[in-house]
């Protein structure tokens, strides 16, 4: 009898837990690419930067477009040297060989990269959601903004 009202109280108790109210605020989509969008246009405009930008927002700066008859595509595999910083000009990450299927990494440089050709170099200024949205990845905080400077060295399209 007395495993009896032992599980009936762990199963309340469980019940009791999961029925809590979550503190945790809701991450709004929406709110947070407005917000990165502001940030990026005041950057761009603080630093007295021109950039293009589509209608996903994702902005960019052409420093050399390269072979424009040799562009990447969305799942071609390239080779590039990269810097990626915070808007602060903080580094986090670069490397100077990197080889990846553009498929296969955060959406801004799926998007961003095949805007040059090989030999080109690029800006990319990205909203979170192109980069790791709420997420926080290896030192990079949730909801960061970010830039990457990239040249593309080589690619094979598939």
């Amino acid at each position: 009898m007395k495993k009896v009202f032992l599980l009936g109280g762990l199963g309340l108790a469980l019940l009791a837990a999961c029925s809590k109210k979550d503190d945790t605020p809701q991450y709004d989509a929406i709110k947070q690419f407005d917000a990165d969008s502001v940030t990026i246009v005041n950057y761009l405009k603080t630093n007295n930067i021109t950039a293009s930008h589509d209608p996903r927002g994702i902005f960019w700066q052409i420093i050399d477009s390269g072979d424009l008859g040799n562009k990447p595509t969305p799942t071609s595999n390239v080779t590039v040297k990269y810097a990626g910083t915070f808007l602060d000009g903080k580094t986090f990450d670069s490397n100077d060989n990197a080889s990846f299927d553009l498929n296969r990494v955060i959406d801004g440089w799926t998007i961003g990269i095949p805007k040059i050709g090989k030999g080109g170099r690029i800006k990319l200024f990205l909203p979170s959601i192109y980069a790791y949205g709420p997420y926080a990845n290896n030192g990079i905080p949730a909801n960061s903004v970010l830039l990457f400077d990239v040249t593309l060295k080589d690619l094979v399209k598939k």
